[in-house]
């Protein structure tokens, strides 16, 4: 910046270098009048990302400033799109009265400072946000672990609500924790941001690295008891140093970024490791569980399962999903929840309509704690509590409530229910966007108020009543009050009036300002007075608004806590009565869930597929799924074949969503469900590129089955779909035997495991634990016909070429197709498989081949000397050794 700087820059231009030099890595909105502007490169780079004008203000070194601007009012759609294209903006105000700057003499600056640097992770305007998706900031650090060995320890937070979470992860599970949180802005030490690479490259987040002193772990506990007031960081239990250290980071770079308007934060809650299902990366992405491959919300199982009717419940419901329960009783209260609410119609129908009413209390209460909010925001906090009220009293009615309920209504009934009444009294009914419009305090609410208004509303009244007034006491029934922009107020008369009021008695109380040509001017003290107040009365009743508006954040800040409760509550209840809802309207059943190892479904369904075919009037076809461990030794493999299109991949991706549903406290799409905890959900279904890693899809499906293979357990489920069909036919194949071997043998997990390779269904005759399954197909006139139902057997055949006929593949490949695949056909390739399943074994070397029978050309040449022999002799030799072989 220093060589952009100008020889001899003007007052206003070394203050912005001066404040653009401490900030290097940030836009810099500097706040002129109605407009937050740039210049230099940040100009150029704001107008190419922005779209928008390029201008000029200026010279240095002989060469125009560049220089750009977006208006203050609509400045949140233009931080909108520059943080969603990764820039970070320091967001400079002016910190005092033009007015006051003039006081110093016509060449001073008003000053300014950067009140906020507005990064991906700290946003709390609504306008930057989405409704129904947390904003997560999340911090990792490393350290030693509470078990003495090396762990992260991962924080994260909501900015928009104040929702503080910390945990340890263990190395190898930093991917998986990283791809739960879906965290906007990730805060990395900067010297682990290389080693990191592969954990932070499959998340969505903006990395921001961290300076040193903000990840000091000596540091770190004296950090957050500062931050939160406490003695000792004992109180929010026994944390370990990688935690204490990620939560003071997090702690720290809000500090830093946030400067003058620091958001509350509730008290960090410890999440215990092996509380949540372990689900990677690839697999979220598999089963898009709630965000499509293209990131698009819409067709995803949170989607389908979502009928939540606030932003905070979809939120919840969002987590939930991301992090499904392990604790089988945990998990049981949240079904209770639900079940009760599916037998009380009345109540679910009363409970979805109050809540429909109730604004975001989380984030209207946050934007108003951090002194970011508005009239409106207040108004949310009033409905909200207005609506918690009512729920709690009708929830206090309800017999027998399960403890999820319970619970619920205990929070709700302890919200600050005064506050909404105050609320309540105070605010007008139509309330400005901004506290600095006015007009939101109600009509008798403050008498010095009203009057201010009066004065400033009926100013033409006032005025009116004064000019009778005058016309009475000087007889002039032509005497008018007028106003411009240069005398302001002033009484004027005909000439011959006039004349008049100069003389006594009227010249003790007319003061004579302008004669006119016909007419003459005059003031008085007392209209002089009337003036200063009609100009004043605006700033008045604005003050005294403002004053009202700061007593209702102080109430507003001293029941955050009570308010953050609150609105989990309302969350929590949302999300009850939404899945209520659901089991209703789409069929679901309540899961049995347990510590066992099975897992059995009947009649399930895929509840995004079901969606989309009832869109088109079509019918889902439901099938069973039987992978319990027989005795608990181990889960079943179901090895599934069938044609493309048949529903293969239907099938294993509803296994897996019926278990996320049931462990997020849910309703599963199918007649019954019978689930032991499943602890890690492993899925490969489908697979692309990397161009950016250098992989081709090959390789990307063998990086996530080895990912698979390598960690899964006996509580885990895993679902494979095509594996080795990237690479030669024989190289797949010998690839996916060994890989079900290794289920079977090494990882003993339940598993679906679907594929185009018959030869492996021969696989059951040895091992104990898998099942052949098939898609079901019909023919008809030459025709395929799916029938979608998944039963046991083994397909005859893939009918690929069918398939590609119904994709429209030209009739002449289609027939040279089936030429080829009736020649291929007529060699027998099922032998050599046949022979492989009795002469392999099963994880061991290979056994030493039987001896053969005595062979007699053999012996016979074992017993001839070559070098006694005569050249007859040993013709006769050959002939006999070529005689004995032929036999």
């Amino acid at each position: 910046m220093d060589a952009l700087a100008p020889a001899h820059p003007t007052p206003m231009m070394a203050q912005y270098l001066e404040i653009k030099t401490a900030n290097p890595d940030s836009l810099l909105f500097y706040r002129m009048g109605d407009f937050y502007e740039m210049f230099f490169e940040d100009a150029e780079r704001a107008s190419r990302a922005l779209g928008i004008a390029l201008t000029k203000r200026g010279k240095h070194l002989g060469e125009d400033i560049p220089m750009c601007g977006v208006p203050v009012e609509r400045a949140d759609d233009y931080l909108q799109r520059l943080i969603g294209l990764g820039f970070r903006v320091a967001v400079c105000e002016q910190t005092e009265d033009p007015k006051e700057a003039k006081k110093r003499g016509a060449k001073s600056v008003v000053r300014r400072d950067v009140v906020r640097l507005v990064t991906p992770g700290t946003l709390t305007e609504d306008a930057l946000l989405e409704p129904r998706r947390a904003n997560l900031l999340a911090a990792i650090a490393r350290g030693r672990g509470e078990d003495g060995g090396f762990a992260f320890g991962l924080a994260s937070v909501d900015v928009s609500t104040g929702a503080f979470s910390v945990g340890e992860v263990p190395v190898a599970g930093l991917g998986a924790a990283l791809a739960r949180l879906d965290a906007a802005e990730v805060l990395v030490p900067d010297g682990m941001i290389e080693e990191l690479g592969a954990a932070l490259g499959d998340s969505r987040a903006a990395v921001t690295p961290l300076a040193r002193d903000l990840v000091d772990s000596a540091r770190a506990e004296t950090r957050l008891a500062k931050h939160f007031g406490v003695a000792t960081t004992e109180a929010f239990g026994v944390l370990s140093k990688p935690e204490l250290t990620a939560a003071a980071a997090i702690v720290g770079y809000l500090e830093r970024t946030q400067l003058q308007n620091l958001p509350p934060l509730s008290r960090p809650a410890r999440e215990g490791r092996g509380a949540v299902m372990e689900i990677d990366a690839a697999t979220r992405a598999n089963l898009e569980l709630v965000r499509r491959l293209s990131g698009e919300r819409e067709g995803s199982l949170l989607d389908a399962v979502d009928a939540c009717v606030t932003a905070g419940g979809s939120r919840l419901l969002g987590q939930r999903i991301a992090g499904p329960l392990l604790d089988p009783a945990a998990i049981t209260r949240r079904h209770d929840a639900v079940e009760a609410l599916i037998e009380a119609p009345e109540l679910r129908r009363f409970v979805r309509q109050t809540l429909a009413r109730a604004p975001d209390l989380a984030r209207a209460a946050q934007r108003i704690a951090s002194d970011r909010g508005g009239p409106r925001d207040l108004a949310a906090i009033r409905d909200a509590l207005g609506a918690a009220q009512a729920l709690a009293e009708r929830l206090a009615t309800q017999r027998d409530a399960p403890d999820e309920l319970i619970a619920i209504a205990d929070a709700l009934s302890a919200a600050d229910h005064a506050l909404a009444l105050d609320l309540a009294r105070t605010l007008a009914d139509e309330l400005p966007l901004l506290k600095r419009d006015g007009g939101f305090v109600r009509a008798g609410r403050s008498s010095e108020l009203d009057a201010a208004r009066a004065l400033r509303d009926e100013s033409r009244k006032v005025i009116a009543q004064l000019q009778a007034a005058y016309s009475d006491a000087t007889d002039v029934r032509t005497l008018r009050i007028k106003h411009n922009n240069v005398l302001g107020y002033f009484i004027e008369v005909p000439q011959q009036h006039g004349e008049r009021l100069l003389k006594p008695p009227h010249a003790e109380t007319f003061v004579h300002r302008q004669t006119m040509a016909g007419a003459m001017r005059f003031t008085t003290t007392e209209l002089g007075d009337l003036e200063r107040r009609i100009a004043e009365a605006g700033d008045t009743a604005l003050a005294l608004e403002l004053r009202i508006f700061e007593s209702l954040v102080a109430r507003v800040k001293e029941s955050w806590e009570t308010s953050r409760a609150c609105a989990d509550a309302l969350a929590a209840l949302d999300v009850a009565a939404g899945l209520a809802e659901v089991a209703v309207d789409l069929g679901h059943v309540r899961p049995h869930v347990d510590e066992s190892l099975d897992f059995a479904l009947e009649g399930a369904r895929h509840p995004v597929v079901e969606a989309a075919l009832k869109r088109e009037g079509k019918p889902f076809v439901p099938n069973d799924a039987e992978l319990s461990a027989p005795d608990g030794d181990g889960g079943l493999i179901q090895l599934v074949t069938g044609p493309n299109m048949g529903g293969k991949s239907t099938y294993l991706r509803q296994a897996a969503l019926c278990a996320v549903l049931a462990q997020a406290g849910a309703f599963v799409p199918a007649k019954a469900a019978r689930i032991g905890v499943v602890d890690r959900l492993f899925s490969r279904v489908g697979a692309a590129d990397d161009l950016a890693r250098g992989r081709s899809t090959f390789m990307v499906e063998m990086v996530e089955t080895a990912a698979i293979l390598n960690t899964a357990g006996p509580r885990s489920l895993v679902i494979l779909d095509e594996i080795g069909r990237g690479t030669a036919t024989f190289d797949g194949l010998s690839i996916a035997w060994a890989a079900i071997e290794h289920l079977h043998e090494v990882n003993r997990c339940r598993s679906l495991f679907a594929t185009h390779f018959h030869e492996l269904t021969a696989l059951a005759k040895r091992l104990p634990r898998l099942r052949n399954a098939t898609v079901r197909v019909a023919e008809w006139k030459g025709e395929v016909v799916f029938l979608h139902e998944v039963a046991p057997g083994v397909a005859d055949r893939s009918y690929g070429i069918q398939v590609a006929k119904l994709a429209g593949l030209p009739p002449a490949v289609v027939r040279r197709a089936k030429a080829v695949l009736d020649e291929l056909e007529a060699h027998d390739r099922a032998s050599p498989v046949e022979r492989m399943i009795d002469d392999l074994p099963l994880f061991a070397a290979a056994r030493k081949a039987p001896e053969a029978d005595a062979d007699p050309a053999v012996e016979a040449l074992d017993a001839i000397d070559p070098d006694a022999l005569s050249p007859r002799e040993a013709l006769e030799a050959l002939y006999r050794l070529k005689g004995l072989r032929s036999r």
